[in-house]
């Protein structure tokens, strides 16, 4: 056998290898879409608390994915928290998504501003994949039969009147 032919074998060898110990992908079999049910999830939040979304069937489910590094989001997190107050005692719940950050920055921002509503750690980003989140801010609405039926990309003024219908239209 000459040199040509070993040097190629060792290559195919070595990049059959490669392939083999690649980390797995995972494969999502779907992305989020209004009216469809919404992809279910498990993650704590920044205290460490489990939340399960079918365990919030009967809620309407605010999602806002976020991150500390946004300025949108940061204009946007007031108006977030007047919805909160206006819901309290209503069956909605209302989530913020960690999204592409670290949740070690979480302390410091909570320390600069009100944040309410729980926020969910996603590892991996995982909930911004199956979310089909390609920026923050993002919000879904899902009803309580666990439906997605609004999706609203960029920051919204949450809590007037307009914003607030969108939420009623649901309860």
């Amino acid at each position: 056998m000459n040199s040509k032919a070993i040097v190629l074998i060792v290559i195919i060898g070595i990049c059959a290898a490669a392939l083999f110990m690649m980390p797995e992908t995972k494969k999502y079999e779907r992305i989020a879409e209004v009216g469809q049910a919404a992809p279910l999830f498990e993650y704590p939040d920044s205290t460490g608390k489990i939340w399960k979304l079918a365990d919030l069937k009967g809620n309407v489910v605010f999602i806002n994915f976020w991150a500390t590094w946004c300025t949108t989001c940061e204009a946007e997190m007031p108006h977030k928290q007047v919805l909160y107050e206006k819901m309290q005692g209503r069956p909605f719940k209302m989530f913020g998504m960690l999204f592409r950050d670290d949740p070690a920055n979480l302390p410091e921002y909570y320390r600069t501003h009100t944040v309410k509503a729980p926020t969910l750690i996603s590892p991996d980003n995982e909930a911004g994949k199956i979310y089909g989140i390609t920026g923050v801010p993002e919000t879904f609405i899902i009803d309580k039969e666990g439906i997605i039926r609004e999706k609203l990309v960029g920051p919204k003024e949450w809590g007037n009147e307009e914003t607030t219908a969108i939420i009623e239209k649901w309860l």
